[in-house]
């Protein structure tokens, strides 16, 4: 089944991460369900065909163009990534950039492009199938430096993948290096798995002290070096060099910030939540983001249900330090913006999700407030039924179609 299910979906994992999965548990092991495709991934009949086309005497051709037809029917990029997201400038797409929020741009760097292991959940697996159509990969930093030039309201450059860490510290200084040249970025973000795979990037890789080097020329210019660590079990901060890793990132200035999806058969539980953040500010991290499981890939295997997400996040806040009460979720990055579940109100007109803006492609809808209509089901933003007043028709419009 792993090979069947990774001829669609992207299988990669490393000896530290091997490591970290309790082998007398499997296939229930948290770890081996976040790395290891699983039975249920795709749906039966897809199952199906691809077994067919894949035995012997099948027909190669076929059986590719059948996995490029499953790929496409998996969203490959929710939320109008490509439609909306990718900017232009002097009348021409900008390969391997994404601007969707007013202060922040996205920028994928060519070499980046893969990471330590493969998350079965990811949202960006396609990033990571071999096909170009479906990447996004910017050759070198100059297209961006003409892009923000003409757009100082851009301070926070987000450098994500795939994984930055994959690439040689000489690389990624030739990426990050140039961005200390414009004025009008403040915040410099690596979005990064490795501290959970590969946290021997900063600690023994050979070249691990440049890395720190290129960090801390980026504090020394007084901006903030933000890493966007992704932890989605406890287990992963467990070991010594996972913890020694975020004390040589905070050592020179950075700040690490940790965020993660809520993951059905990884760590849909309170208790398991609870020991994340917990874990996570000991290390010296801060616990920012809860999201909900983006609607693409495998994803009726992994969503959780917003009633449900929101009783798992609320029962696992309220055993928090307040200091770890930073986590924000459980968060929707859906196609108007980041929208919080804050609650469910029971009133006389009925059972309501109370919703929020925490961010938004139309700046002027961040923290406004509304309302959907309770549902035992709905697991996305396009699965509620809003129930808005005349002056926020506005936010109806913003949703849009979100797949």
């Amino acid at each position: 089944m792993i090979r069947l299910t990774s001829t669609v979906l992207p299988f990669r994992v490393n000896e530290y991460v091997l490591e970290l999965i309790d082998w007398d548990r499997i296939p229930q092991d948290p770890i081996f369900q976040l790395v290891f495709p699983q039975h249920g991934m795709l749906c039966a009949d897809d199952e199906r065909r691809l077994r067919r086309l894949s035995g012997d005497g099948g027909d190669r051709r076929e059986l590719a163009a059948c996995v490029a037809e499953i790929r496409a029917g998996l969203n490959p990029h929710p939320s109008g990534q490509r439609e909306l997201n990718v900017p232009s400038h002097d009348g021409a797409e900008l390969a391997g950039l994404q601007h969707k929020y007013r202060e922040t741009v996205l920028y994928f760097p060519q070499q980046g492009q893969t990471c330590h292991a493969y998350c079965t959940y990811c949202f960006r697996w396609a990033q990571f199938v071999g096909d170009a159509d479906l990447r996004f990969a910017a050759p070198s930093p100059d297209r961006l430096l003409d892009y923000l030039t003409v757009h100082p309201e851009v301070t926070d450059v987000l450098v994500t993948g795939g994984d930055p860490m994959v690439m040689t510290a000489q690389r990624l200084r030739a990426h990050v290096e140039p961005l200390l040249k414009m004025d009008s970025v403040h915040t410099i973000r690596i979005g990064t798995k490795s501290v959970a795979y590969w946290p021997h990037r900063f600690v023994s890789d050979k070249d691990a002290d440049d890395v720190l080097r290129l960090f801390e020329d980026v504090v020394a210019s007084g901006r903030t070096l933000a890493v966007m660590a992704h932890f989605s079990h406890p287990r992963e901060l467990s070991t010594d060099v996972a913890r020694r890793a975020i004390a040589r990132i905070r050592g020179i200035g950075a700040v690490v910030y940790c965020q993660a999806p809520l993951i059905a058969h990884v760590n849909d539980s309170a208790p398991v939540l609870t020991q994340l953040w917990q874990a996570e500010l000991a290390a010296g991290a801060v616990p920012y983001y809860l999201f909900v499981e983006r609607d693409t890939g495998p994803y009726d295997y992994f969503k959780v249900p917003l009633a449900q997400g929101v009783e798992i996040f609320q029962a696992a806040y309220r055993n928090l330090p307040g200091l770890a009460r930073t986590v924000r979720g459980p968060v929707m990055s859906a196609t108007p913006g980041k929208v919080v579940v804050d609650g469910v109100d029971d009133t006389a007109q009925g059972r309501f999700f109370r919703l929020r803006f925490l961010q938004a492609r139309d700046p002027g809808l961040v923290g406004r407030p509304f309302r959907a209509r309770y549902s035992e089901s709905a697991a996305w933003l396009d699965e509620l039924e809003l129930d808005l007043p005349t002056t926020a028709a506005d936010i109806a419009t913003a949703m849009g179609p979100q797949r």
